[in-house]
């Protein structure tokens, strides 16, 4: 990557991150603001003595959560997603294996022209790994107990430059914005999902707003409730079908940039062959924060489809693609794999 790419990807990244936090609030908007309109319609034609919904209550505390939200993901965002993987930071190595891998970091912060991040651990037997943080000052980076036990350190090495590609990038701070950001959406549709199943009150409400039947309000108040519920069930998968499309772009970049900072591409394709070949899932990492990870933390083998089912459903691009461009920039063959069943 050229310096002149790599300033553009960071200004980039910048514009994505400050657009997903005003479309994030517009979206905490609507669904206030819009659940304010619609009550008010299905009231407007109750009777003089009934509720009528005038002050936009809703629309003012969710834009306000909203804001409190995106800040929150800023300030602490990466804080939240090291806890949540039950995460812990190596001060002094207590083994060989935490010393390599300090060491390995260190080195790589030099190679990338970066300051050190802090260094993490997670105490999962799944091999992964994954970068948080808002800049490279401020950056951390984590592996799972799984991932030192099983690769060597060539591959750990290719495995912490990829990473460290997404500091130098500024992926970790869209990144890590998303995560909190589709965290806060799952919370607000699975209220949206309560308010579905306690239907019965918004019949009721539509009888009362329904008496005067002269100018429809109440039926298009109802209308737009149920567009509006709709719309807060079907957030989670819209958001996270972003967050893993942002994920996706970013790693192919990542491999390539991670492998100019080893100048060892083989041996991040030897360490992705090894995760991808993992039996299990690594259960510390939280649905919200797959995208963060070099490889997808779950069961699930969507990510080593290629077509329309694994871009709509994988959190990553399919790993035999990623495997043989970088066995390419080895100038290494790569050998033709079976299509997954």
């Amino acid at each position: 990557m050229t310096e002149g790419n790599l300033f553009t990807q960071q200004e980039a990244n910048r514009r994505r991150s400050n657009w997903l936090v005003g479309g994030f609030i517009v979206f905490f908007a609507w669904v206030g603001f819009g659940g304010d309109l619609a009550i008010g319609l299905m009231t407007a034609e109750s009777p003089p003595e009934a509720y009528h919904h005038l002050f936009p209550f809703i629309g003012v505390f969710t834009s306000a959560v909203a804001s409190i939200v995106c800040l929150s993901a800023w300030r602490n965002g990466a804080k939240r997603v090291l806890h949540s993987a039950g995460a812990w930071e190596i001060i002094e190595p207590a083994t060989p294996e935490q010393r390599q891998y300090v060491n390995v970091v260190e080195e790589m912060a030099i190679a990338a022209g970066l300051p050190r991040p802090r260094i993490w651990l997670v105490p999962d037997d799944d091999p992964n790994a994954f970068a948080t943080g808002r800049e490279p000052a401020s950056a951390s980076i984590a592996v799972t107990q799984g991932l030192l036990d099983q690769l060597t350190r060539d591959e750990l090495q290719g495995v912490v430059a990829h990473e460290m590609a997404h500091v130098q990038n500024y992926d970790t701070r869209l990144m890590t914005l998303l995560a909190g950001m589709v965290g806060a959406v799952l919370i607000l549709s699975d209220g949206a999902s309560r308010v579905l199943r306690g239907g019965g009150r918004i019949r009721g409400s539509s009888r009362m707003g329904g008496r005067g039947g002269k100018g429809g309000a109440g039926p298009l108040g109802l209308i737009l409730l149920v567009v509006w519920l709709l719309t807060l069930i079907v957030a989670p998968v819209v958001t996270r079908v972003l967050a893993m499309a942002v994920s996706r772009k970013r790693e192919y970049l990542a491999d390539a940039t991670g492998a100019q900072f080893t100048r060892n591409p083989a041996a991040l394709a030897s360490a992705l062959e090894k995760l991808g070949s993992a039996s299990g899932a690594t259960r510390a990492v939280s649905r919200g924060s797959a995208h963060l990870c070099i490889v997808d933390p779950s069961e699930s083998r969507f990510s080593n489809r290629e077509g329309f089912l694994g871009d709509f459903l994988a959190s990553h691009p399919p790993l035999g693609q990623r495997i043989s461009r970088l066995r390419s920039m080895a100038f290494e063959p790569v050998a033709h794999e079976a299509e997954p069943v």
